[in-house]
Formats: structure tokens, C-alpha cells, sequence
């Protein structure tokens, strides 16, 4: 049944909705509100098709319509203008998972949304362009520009920005520290 399948898709939804808005609460936020489009549109989806592609596509367009949404909506304090803490953590791990943020806030849009779907969430070049809506070769540009940035600026060939207030840091439990390195490691890998 679609809904089953769904359902099982739910944490790889997750993961990218939070790629994309960097927050864990918006992400739940997010994919929610997906399912839920997903569910009332169930008789647009044709059987036999991608239903992963599918709700992801769902998932980016209603993010985006968020952000436009936000743009009419007041924010806080910028606490860019706050000290950064005078005591770093104690935990490499934690360190390297602060600069990975860090390192892929710095990416544009499209090349963080292009490397998560296809380093992190496994889609094929073609799924990847086909849920971003443009071509595979715009597709292998983006992971592989993303990929070099992110190099460069975790071998410290570049400057890491300062960190943001749109910015979360991710803790150990959400996303551990081994599953962080072994996807390091395949951002090294040349793009075939």
C-alpha cells in the first residue's frame, strides 16, 4: 500500500527536509505538512513510478513556498552580534560536526540540496535533477562544485564562515559522528 510505503520513507525525509531548512523542529514541520499534501493528492501519483522522488520533490517545493512565505514574517534579535563562547567543547567529534555545518551553510542552495540527495540520501544524478527540476549535467556540476568546496574548506585551503544564526548545530544522537566521516569520505571520490 502507497501509505506503508510512505511511512517507511519518513526518516529519509526527514533527514532532507532538515538538510534544507537546517532546523530540527522545521523539518518535522515540514515533512508533516509534505505527507499531509502527499496524502490529500494520493490520486495525482501514478503507480509504478518513483514514490521516493515523488514526495521529495513535495517535500523542496514546500519548503520553498515557506521561504517565501517567511519573507512577510518578523525575526528576532541577530545574534551574529553576539560573542562567540569564550570555552570551545571538549569533543573533537563535536568540533568537526560544528565546521561540517559550517562547511555546508557556506554551500549555495542548490549545490547543498544537490550533494545531500545524492552523498547523503542515495539518489541517482537523474532522480536528483529530476526532483531539483533541471538537468543531469546541472546536477553533477553542483555535487561535484559542493563537493570541492566542502574540501577546501574543511582542509582549511579556506576560510570557514562564521557561524549563523540560521545555522543549527546537530547533535551526535540526530546525525552520528561515524555515519558524518564515512560520507566525508565519499565526497572525495571523483564523479563518474
Amino acid at each position: 500500500m502507497v501509505t506503508d510505503d510512505m511511512v517507511a520513507l519518513v526518516p529519509q525525509l526527514h533527514t532532507f527536509a532538515r538538510s534544507l531548512c537546517r532546523d530540527g523542529v522545521r523539518a518535522d514541520d515540514l515533512v508533516q505538512e509534505a505527507l499531509m499534501r502527499a496524502i490529500n493528492n494520493i490520486q495525482r501519483f501514478k503507480p509504478g513510478t518513483n514514490l521516493k522522488a515523488w514526495l521529495f520533490t513535495i517535500v523542496r517545493n514546500e519548503h520553498y513556498s515557506q521561504l517565501r512565505r517567511s519573507k512577510f514574517e518578523a525575526h528576532g534579535m541577530d545574534i551574529d552580534l553576539l560573542p562567540e563562547p569564550s570555552v570551545p567543547p571538549d569533543h573533537d567529534g563535536k568540533l568537526e560536526l560544528r565546521d561540517l555545518n559550517r562547511a555546508l551553510a557556506a554551500l549555495s542552495p542548490g549545490q547543498r540540496t544537490a550533494l545531500i540527495l545524492v552523498s547523503v540520501s542515495g539518489f541517482s544524478y537523474e532522480e536528483a535533477a529530476q526532483i531539483c527540476g533541471c538537468a543531469v549535467g546541472t546536477i553533477k556540476s553542483r555535487v561535484a562544485r559542493a563537493r570541492e568546496t566542502l574540501l577546501e574548506l574543511l582542509e582549511g585551503r579556506q576560510p570557514m564562515p562564521r557561524q549563523s544564526h540560521e545555522v543549527e548545530e546537530v547533535r551526535l544522537e540526530d546525525f552520528p559522528y561515524p555515519l558524518a566521516r564515512s560520507r566525508l569520505r565519499r565526497f572525495e571520490q571523483p564523479i563518474l
